[in-house]
């Protein structure tokens, strides 16, 4: 019987990446996209017509009102960072686009879809090599939730299934995880990065997760499909 797979999918890089991978374990792929009141709500455009390419067998995108409480420069109403380059940006500082428990509030409606399913994995695109330091993309966190999750639900005390968050890019460059999407057929120009796309869905060019996209095709010497509305000449 085919294993199935929660794919948390934001239609950006990484978890188009995760998707892909999951599918070619031969997953059967059910893709959580999340409204949560980010700016850059063109993501969700982009993840509905990524999981279409991978042919997902249901897709569900769910509403939740992270602007209630604000905190971030993607769900409040402060300036989303522009730089000329990822040298610019301070390395050892967690950045305002950080959005509080983001993740946690993400695995934690994957969680209880996977217990109706009885799915056995969720993949999310974290990675702890070229990503901007959030703290909930790391290897101790994830650990964490996954031990918790199999605490928290009927299907682990049971042992009926045994969750396992899977992070398959966890330490993989953005350049390896485009390389690695690529090998598997992934087609980048139906995703977005951007944290502060214009009106035309193009993105800046300039935010931290447009230089780590830019600088990850650069590296992996494949053309970025990518349009942006600022310069993107700056030195990587």
């Amino acid at each position: 019987m085919t294993d199935k797979a929660i794919v948390l999918s934001s239609g950006g890089i990484d978890s188009t990446t995760a998707m892909a991978i999951a599918k070619s374990r031969g997953n059967q792929i059910y893709a959580l996209s999340f409204k949560y009141g980010q700016r850059h709500s063109v993501e969700i455009e982009a993840s509905k017509k990524v999981v279409k390419s991978l042919g997902a067998t249901v897709h569900k995108i769910i509403d939740i009102d992270l602007r209630q409480f604000g905190g971030s420069a993607l769900t409040d109403d402060m300036n989303v960072p522009k730089h000329e380059s990822l040298d610019d940006i301070h390395k050892n500082e967690i950045p305002i686009t950080y959005v509080p428990a983001r993740n946690t509030i993400f695995l934690s409606y994957a969680m209880a879809w996977a217990e109706v399913l009885k799915a056995t994995s969720i993949y999310i695109g974290v990675t702890a090599v070229d990503y901007s330091g959030y703290p909930d993309c790391r290897p101790e966190f994830i650990a964490a939730f996954e031990k918790m999750a199999n605490l928290a639900t009927k299907t682990g005390v049971t042992k009926e299934t045994q969750l396992k968050i899977e992070t398959p890019l966890i330490n993989l460059s953005k350049a390896q995880i485009i390389q690695a999407g690529i090998a598997l057929g992934v087609d980048y120009s139906l995703t977005i990065s951007c944290y502060d796309p214009d009106e035309k869905s193009r993105s800046c060019g300039r935010c931290d997760s447009c230089l780590h996209r830019i600088k990850g095709f650069k590296q992996a010497h494949i053309k970025d499909p990518t349009p942006y509305y600022l310069s993107k000449s700056a030195s990587l």
